[in-house]
């Protein structure tokens, strides 16, 4: 079985959903998951800076994160494994500000998701996965923020139940400490 490139616009402005290049044969498969010129033909400029693979356990959140410099385009594709994808647009001037998109994105069905700069990203892992992250800007760990998974405001809906509740979460000390949504208003203007 073979699927080419296929490039699905979502509600927020830039954010895409896209089914990368998979061919199957008795071997097993074969996936190519980024083109810049296939990306570039279908009007998406993404330029590498950088690539990470992040590994998580089962019940890991990792919260709502974004660069407030130097913000980070990234394609984002759960190379094994189940994660429930999160997206938020902190654009002030988007229709879409504080909407949020989830995306189940597994080892099986390569689903993979273009997050534009202005935009938090997280996810709740289902099961043991490894992610892949493909930057269009470098990491800075001095411009690293984010806003807790749980924040009211935001209010995205975490399928917590897959994973046996809310008691089964997995948090890093980062990601308890985050800000609200109000707070990172409040600061808005700052970065």
């Amino acid at each position: 079985m073979n699927t080419k490139f296929n490039f699905e616009k979502t509600e927020i402005d830039g954010l895409i959903k896209v089914t990368p290049f998979n061919a199957e044969d008795v071997r097993g498969k074969f996936t190519k998951d980024y083109s810049k010129e296939v990306f570039e033909a279908n009007g998406i400029s993404h330029n590498l800076a950088e690539v990470f693979y992040t590994t998580s356990h089962k019940g890991v959140i990792r919260a709502l994160h974004f660069q407030r410099v130097k913000q980070q385009p990234k394609l984002v594709r759960c190379i094994c494994g189940h994660v429930w994808d999160v997206v938020v647009d902190l654009r002030k001037d988007s229709p879409t500000f504080k909407k949020w998109l989830a995306f189940d994105l597994t080892g099986e069905n390569n689903v993979e998701v273009l997050v534009p700069a202005g935009c938090a990203h997280g996810y709740l892992v289902l099961e043991h996965s490894v992610v892949s992250y493909k930057c269009a800007e470098k990491f800075y760990g001095e411009y690293d923020d984010g806003i807790m998974w749980n924040d009211p405001d935001i209010g995205v809906e975490w399928p917590l139940d897959k994973i046996g509740g809310e008691k089964n979460l997995i948090l890093a000390e980062k990601d308890k400490n985050l800000q609200s949504f109000a707070q990172l208003m409040r600061n808005y203007d700052k970065f």
